[in-house]
């Protein structure tokens, strides 16, 4: 009777770590899963942000009286390896440009660059949300693979702590994480 007493209680601690192990198992790829979602979604509003400030740049060129390319450097930029975030970094200075060219071009009032200036706008939206999206779930799931015992179940299913989508790691020792 003791035996069967001994057994069900450890029966009994293994099925709870079971469905511990389960429930975090579950939350990590839930996390996983759901920051992905946000790159795929700032992975697609940059490539889109990049054609639309392209179109720009030619509705631009054909109003300069010089042949010279200030946009050349970010027509290079689809191929060019770099991270979402310098991308991301790239086109927002390459918008500051466009933006000041059509004032100082005073083509303000041009219906097709109004139009594409609002995409871009709309598109800067989505990243907003996008990115904030991914930073909070990276949080979420940096929190659970450092915490004890999901650390374990995080350790044996490769996760690992993410960076948040700026690049920057809280914990480390820089202090110039927020300088731009």
């Amino acid at each position: 009777m003791l035996w069967l007493s001994i057994f069900l209680i450890i029966l009994i601690i293994v099925c709870l770590i079971g469905i511990y192990y389960v429930i975090a198992f579950n939350t990590l790829n839930d996390l996983k899963t759901k920051i992905h979602e946000a790159e795929v979604i700032i992975d697609e509003a940059l490539r889109t942000k990049y054609d639309t400030l392209m179109r720009l740049s030619n509705h631009i060129r054909t109003h300069m009286d010089s042949n010279k390319n200030y946009f050349r450097e970010y027509e290079k930029l689809n191929n060019t390896n770099m991270t979402n975030f310098d991308m991301d970094r790239k086109l927002n200075e390459g918008y500051t440009l466009i933006l000041k060219m059509i004032d100082d071009l005073k083509l303000n009032d041009n219906e097709e660059i109004n139009k594409e200036i609002e995409q871009i706008k709309g598109l800067d939206e989505k990243l907003t949300a996008a990115k904030n999206y991914y930073n909070k779930n990276t949080s979420e799931e940096n929190a659970i693979v450092r915490k004890f015992p999901t650390n374990i179940i995080a350790k044996i299913h490769g996760f690992k702590v993410k960076l948040f989508f700026d690049g920057k790691d809280m914990d480390d020792e820089i202090i110039d994480d927020f300088k731009m």
